[in-house]
């Protein structure tokens, strides 16, 4: 960061044949690999992710986004999910109780105004006692069925098995739920991702090449100084290196701490 940061870059400047390149695509091709995705890219934050998604699968005035009732939870800095979809003209679909959503609930809601069916991860709170939701795999298959895009919000990018570390549960990974059937899944750069702020979607290629031609795309795009630190932090994963930051913080014990 410090070198890239300091002088000219080739950010946008193509070395095979001297022409205006894409800022980026060193990057997506690393994260498509990392999280076994056909393609992937980059916005400054994952609401922003969320938002260029809204944007893309939301035109219509009357388009609805399917969403459990035990999902619509509040992130960082009091930001809550139901706040950006409505901000950006989705209309909000809610299915199931907080505590119980069967697939059976999304499927009634499910029609030919449905722009998407979305999932969210409950990242920073659990619920538990008489509590029950779908499985990825059958809300993936309830999606191919009704022919509508599934995009699962997995807010901290785990990459690595998080139960390897004392006293922390498994937290699903990119790759995981894109095997499960997820048409595009986004996350953060940061938190359990451990490189600099940024928003993340992977999926299929046709949904993330559309979402990089949104004229939105440009405002929310990151700088060289993310872009320098994510490909390292990327690099590094596929590395498979063991002392990264985040890593090391998660392992230690409450003394070292």
């Amino acid at each position: 960061i410090t070198s890239v940061g300091a002088s000219y870059s080739t950010l946008e400047y193509s070395l095979l044949d001297g022409a205006r390149g894409s800022r980026a695509s060193y990057l997506e091709h690393a994260l498509s690999i990392l999280c076994g995705a056909e393609s992937a890219t980059v916005v400054n934050n994952n609401a922003a992710a969320l938002v260029l998604i809204l944007e893309h699968f939301c035109r219509s005035e009357s388009a609805e986004v399917v969403i459990s009732r035990g999902e619509l939870l509040q992130i960082g800095g009091g930001f809550r999910i139901p706040e950006i979809l409505e901000a950006r003209g989705a209309r909000l679909r809610e299915v199931g109780t907080t505590n119980q959503t069967t697939v059976a609930d999304y499927a009634h809601a499910v029609t030919r105004q449905t722009a998407l069916m979305l999932k969210v991860h409950r990242s920073n709170f659990f619920m538990d006692g008489f509590v029950d939701s779908p499985l990825t795999e059958e809300l993936a298959a309830l999606a191919r069925k009704k022919r509508v895009p599934f995009v699962e919000d997995l807010g901290s990018g785990a990459m690595v098995p998080t139960e390897s570390a004392d006293g922390v549960e498994h937290e699903p990974t990119p790759a995981e739920v894109l095997k499960q059937g997820v048409d595009l899944v986004c996350f953060s750069g940061d938190k359990l991702f451990g490189g600099p702020q940024a928003g993340i979607i992977a999926g299929r290629k046709r949904m993330v090449e559309a979402l990089k031609r949104e004229p939105l795309f440009r405002a929310l795009r990151c700088d060289k100084l993310v872009l320098t630190g994510l490909e390292s932090t990327v690099d590094a994963y596929l590395r498979g290196e063991s002392r990264m930051p985040v890593l090391e913080m998660m392992r230690a014990g409450i003394d070292a701490l």
